[in-house]
């Protein structure tokens, strides 16, 4: 079935997108940093809209996201919510503004005041004590699991995760214990589309993924890699100005082949 894109027509929760993944129907996320585009994002049906600290990198002209800080997350949640009223507003909170849960607390309050619904942290089962005293707060969490960017010096580069057993299972315990403790949604970035399905098949929350195949029940593009904005872009991303005939254009092709499933193809996916 040929999805149309649409503009969102009323405002989108967390409930929303559940129901969608319980009905087997993909929902699609963007980042990206600035009113206009978040505006262009409503328009073209974007379910999601994540504020991500890859700003870092996409918009800051730095090599990692390490150097970002609440400051500059709290100036682009801002600027997105001014753009975009109906989308469910995702901000990250960058490398270590979360190490414990009080500091977590503290700024997860700063994004939600300045218009984000949920946040973004990245980690495994460690993270357990934080992301329930956010939910018991009020806040609700997105998890992100696999390539964690914040941890692009521990890794030794923006490399898949995943790929031996041990690590595969990890990552999928920490998916069931992080769900346990409350997330909402969880990322699932640069790992082999095998493990994706296991962990999309074993949590009851939406997945988004990245890098992780095609079926998460949700996916997530920078809009640089989108525009074709990446001089070296990754293996998950795609090019959709390159088929379209403007900006606007190349989001709602990008939301088209979300929903028809043919996006991401199979050059797209780690195996």
């Amino acid at each position: 079935m040929v999805y149309a894109a649409t503009p969102l027509e009323k405002p989108l929760n967390i409930q929303t997108l559940q129901a969608m993944k319980k009905r087997g129907e993909k929902f699609v996320t963007v980042a990206l940093y600035d009113a206009p585009m978040a505006a262009m994002a409503e328009k073209s049906g974007v379910e999601v809209v994540l504020v991500g600290d890859s700003l870092g990198m996409t918009v800051l002209g730095y090599t990692s996201t390490v150097p970002v800080t609440m400051d500059h997350m709290i100036y682009h949640i801002e600027a997105v919510h001014r753009g975009n009223k109906k989308s469910l507003i995702i901000g990250d909170l960058p490398f270590m503004t979360y190490a414990n849960p009080e500091q977590a607390m503290a700024n997860a309050a700063r994004a939600m005041q300045a218009g984000a619904h949920m946040i973004k942290i990245e980690g495994g089962e460690w993270l357990a004590p934080t992301v329930k005293l956010l939910v018991e707060r009020g806040i609700p969490v997105c998890g992100h699991l696999g390539l964690t960017p914040q941890s692009v010096y521990k890794f030794g580069g923006f490399r898949v995760q995943g790929r031996d057993a041990a690590q595969a299972k990890s990552i999928l315990e920490s998916a069931k214990i992080l769900e346990q403790a409350g997330v909402a949604m969880m990322v699932l970035e640069c790992i082999p589309s095998e493990l994706a399905v296991q962990i999309t098949q074993q949590v009851k929350v939406p997945t988004i993924g990245i890098g992780a195949g095609r079926e998460t029940d949700a996916q997530v593009l920078v809009i640089n890699d989108i525009l074709g904005l990446t001089e070296q872009p990754p293996k998950f991303a795609k090019n959709f100005l390159s088929e379209a005939k403007d900006i606007p254009g190349a989001m709602r092709k990008y939301v088209q082949d979300v929903k028809d499933g043919i996006f991401p193809g199979d050059d797209n996916i780690f195996c």
